[in-house]
């Protein structure tokens, strides 16, 4: 500005020279002004949002849920319980997995095949974009899996938090909860026992009494899994016990991944819990003790005999033995010899009349020689054991053995194979052609023939097919023999008596430890929730209703 400017202006406001429009004039003109509303780009937006506004939301609680299952019976229990909460929180439980909405995944990780179909079914569910959630343990003992990457997980001590991890599995997010339950600073049981679930079998109820084991066995991936032992507090187990007999429930199966071991980290012990569980159960009704490792059943023989005496608890005991070898135990860091395995055995045989003592065998152990395979062929020709699960050696990823040099994958098979030739060498049951059992009928048979009864040494009994029979006690005569089964026919004047004060089960699919009815298995029905989810719903509903006839109301009024 030149100095001429600066010395004629003293103010700002003597820039407006003489000819401008005075104040006066500018006021009185206001009157002729027409006003227009600016429109706002946000808004607009808004409005030419309309037509995308979306009235299929998602509402949590409303979609279908196909869950599948692999592996033991601590895993089934692990999927009742996830069902029973999704139930309970509004969602359908389908076994028509092509129509439902989300897959639910529990895996094993015991074998490379069951992995291998875990696998297989996750590129089945992504093929059909499937919402997905996987569970178990797999990914609980290697998260890292590169197929796992960006799919939601639960761990196997967070089956509590289902309904959340699904929730948000629904909108598009990827959630992964792992982690133990812990109390006082020591790891537990797991998810409460008292949570809702949805029995496969609604006369038969799984409870879990530990998890994880005191073992490090040099084969085992379920212990990247499930861990160290952490004990349900007897407690909570005879609690959840008298719950399922007023339910209906006629059998009761106790699962781990070592019974045996149970209450070792809480100052209990297995026989403790097994003679408050004796106590509870109704006459008629039927206690099944699940898998014992040698070691932690040693000192408890005297009374494991008595139990598995009582009238109420099955003859029954899985001791898996893995081999017949010392060296090979010892290569296996499985805690015990065969003698004591053998002790265990002759022992119970004594003093409990017709026992059935199941076990397990591997075959092809990396360090396993053909010297060791002939003791382990010359135990079975000893035992005969009825029941025996055959495996060959998987080495699993992330375990000492899968670093042993292994055995020739042929001579493997040579060695299955001749142990399973021996095994079906033998009948256990045709000795009892003729008599006449008491038998508790449970289950329906695989080819739905008959239906499945088991008698105190729980040998699997098949008897007709007639619906009055299922979940009550009979005697039948045996009439047939063959490997893995007997036939039954009803005795003369044969009584059919339900368990002393168990009433009629639940329904097929109707969630335990809840009055709301559901048909989580029927395709064509929904399970129903509580009225506060449908009128949740309906509010929803309202709302997005009242924002859409807003919006249409101002594109309109355009």
């Amino acid at each position: 500005m030149t100095e001429t400017c600066i010395k004629d202006i003293d103010d700002i406001e003597d820039i407006v020279s003489a000819s401008d429009v005075t104040p006066n004039e500018r006021y009185s003109a206001r009157k002729h002004v027409t006003t227009r509303n600016r429109k706002s780009k946000r808004k607009t937006d808004n409005l030419n949002g309309v037509k995308d506004i979306h009235l299929d939301s998602i509402v949590p609680g409303t979609q279908s849920i196909f869950v599948k299952t692999w592996g033991c019976s601590h895993n089934n229990s692990d999927s009742e319980y996830m069902a029973g909460q999704l139930a309970t929180y509004g969602y359908s439980i389908t076994e028509d997995k092509l129509s439902a909405d989300l897959w639910l995944l529990n895996s094993c990780t015991v074998k490379n095949p069951a992995e291998d179909h875990f696998r297989n079914e996750i590129k089945k569910a992504q093929e059909l974009n499937k919402h997905l959630v996987v569970a178990g343990c797999v990914p609980q003992g290697q998260p890292r899996a590169g197929y796992l990457q960006g799919l939601s997980v639960i761990g196997v001590q967070q089956i509590d938090r289902v309904v959340e991890v699904v929730e948000e599995t629904l909108k598009g997010h990827s959630v992964r909860l792992f982690g133990q339950k812990k109390l006082s600073g020591r790891k537990t049981g797991g998810a409460s026992l008292s949570l809702p679930k949805i029995r496969k079998n609604p006369l038969i109820e799984i409870i879990a009494i530990n998890t994880g084991c005191l073992n490090q066995c040099t084969y085992c991936k379920t212990k990247h899994a499930r861990g160290e032992l952490g004990s349900y507090h007897p407690d909570d187990i005879v609690a959840r016990a008298q719950q399922s007999f007023q339910e209906g429930v006629v059998e009761l199966w106790l699962t781990s991944e070592d019974t045996g071991a149970y209450g070792r980290d809480i100052g209990v012990s297995l026989p403790e819990l097994l003679w408050r569980l004796v106590d509870t159960i109704p006459d008629g009704a039927r206690l099944r003790l699940g898998m014992t490792n040698p070691p932690y059943i040693l000192e408890h023989l005297e009374d494991i005999a008595k139990i598995l005496n009582h009238p109420s608890v099955y003859s029954f005991l899985h001791v898996p033995v893995q081999s017949a070898s010392d060296s090979v135990l010892m290569d296996m860091k499985r805690e015990y010899c065969i003698a004591d395995f053998k002790h265990v055995v002759e022992f119970l045989k004594k003093r409990v009349p017709d026992i059935t003592i199941a076990t397990d065998i591997i075959c092809g152990f990396p360090t396993e020689t053909d010297e060791d395979f002939e003791e382990t062929m010359q135990l079975v020709e000893e035992y005969k054991f009825p029941s025996l699960f055959i495996n060959q050696f998987f080495p699993r990823p992330g375990t000492p053995a899968a670093k042993l040099r292994r055995i020739h994958p042929q001579e493997v098979k040579r060695r299955t194979k001749k142990l399973s030739e021996l095994f079906q060498s033998y009948r256990p049951y045709d000795h009892k052609l003729g008599e006449f059992q008491k038998v508790l009928v449970t289950e329906v048979s695989h080819d739905k023939q008959y239906y499945v009864a088991h008698n105190k040494c729980y040998d699997q009994v098949l008897v007709p097919k007639t619906e009055e029979l299922m979940g009550k006690l009979v005697e039948v005569k045996i009439v047939d023999t063959g490997k893995h089964y007997m036939k039954g026919v009803l005795a003369r004047d044969a009584r059919i008596a339900r368990p002393d004060g168990v009433p009629p089960p639940l329904r097929h699919g109707e969630v335990s430890g809840s009055d709301i009815l559901t048909a989580g298995c029927d395709t064509n029905t929904s399970i129903s929730g509580p009225l506060w989810k449908y009128v949740a719903v309906i509010a929803v509903m309202v709302v997005v209703l009242s924002r859409l006839c807003y919006l249409i109301g101002l594109k309109l009024a355009q």
